[in-house]
């Protein structure tokens, strides 16, 4: 069973959508959280629509956001729980993903993952197990949960790129080189930026590299 997922749109700037962007928000945030990025992002990507979904659980930790999974050490949630509530919201991301591109009308190798934080963790443990390979996925300030069971479970291999804060308070900057490894172990094409002097967020020079990322890889010119 699935639980159907809430979400923000901005459409194309140019009126015709030939891509699309998913925004995944973070733990105790909201898809409005990330559509201010869609506001600045437009312009490089005229033909790009830009969705982004509420996580489909009341968030333990705020009361105001959403959550796609607990977090034991906020919340108190036991690992088992976090573990079976990321499955869960898989289920109903990867159900989401395929649904917004049947309205918008666009394909798998035109659309893009873009993570922060728990968004990330989602982004990573969905785009790879998709039976078509997303044109790319970029992650900011999270981690590759379960990558033992992506080394039997992989599918697809996007294109990606981690970026990181090297004064991340919340999520240890060593995740960012524990992904990269695995998933370079893994064949996938994976790119890393370190945010120098930048803490748990989406820093501008961070933010610039991610979308000279993403207009290659949905072919803007």
């Amino acid at each position: 069973m699935t639980r159907e997922l809430k979400s923000m749109r901005r459409a194309a700037g140019s009126g015709k959508a030939t891509s699309m962007m998913v925004l995944l928000h973070g733990y105790g945030a909201d898809g409005d959280d990330l559509m201010g990025l869609a506001g600045t992002m437009a312009p490089y990507f005229p033909d790009t629509v830009f969705v982004a979904p509420d996580a489909p659980e009341k968030c333990a930790g705020n009361a105001a956001g959403f959550q796609w999974f607990s977090v034991p050490q906020v919340d108190g949630a036991s690992e088992e729980d976090a573990v079976s509530g990321m499955m869960q919201s898989a289920i109903d991301l990867d159900a989401y993903l395929d649904t917004v591109m049947a309205e918008e009308g666009v394909t798998p190798d035109k659309t893009v993952l873009f993570g922060f934080s728990q968004g990330t963790m989602m982004a990573l443990q969905v785009a790879p197990r998709r039976a078509d390979p997303l044109a790319a996925m970029v992650g900011f300030s999270g981690s590759l949960m379960l990558p033992d069971a992506l080394r039997d479970e992989v599918v697809t291999k996007p294109p990606v790129m981690l970026l990181h804060g090297d004064k991340d308070e919340v999520v240890p900057y060593e995740a960012l080189n524990k992904a990269e490894f695995a998933l370079d172990t893994l064949g996938f094409e994976v790119y890393a930026f370190v945010m120098e002097n930048a803490a748990h967020g989406i820093a501008s020079d961070g933010l610039s590299v991610a979308t000279g990322f993403m207009r290659e890889k949905l072919g803007v010119e």
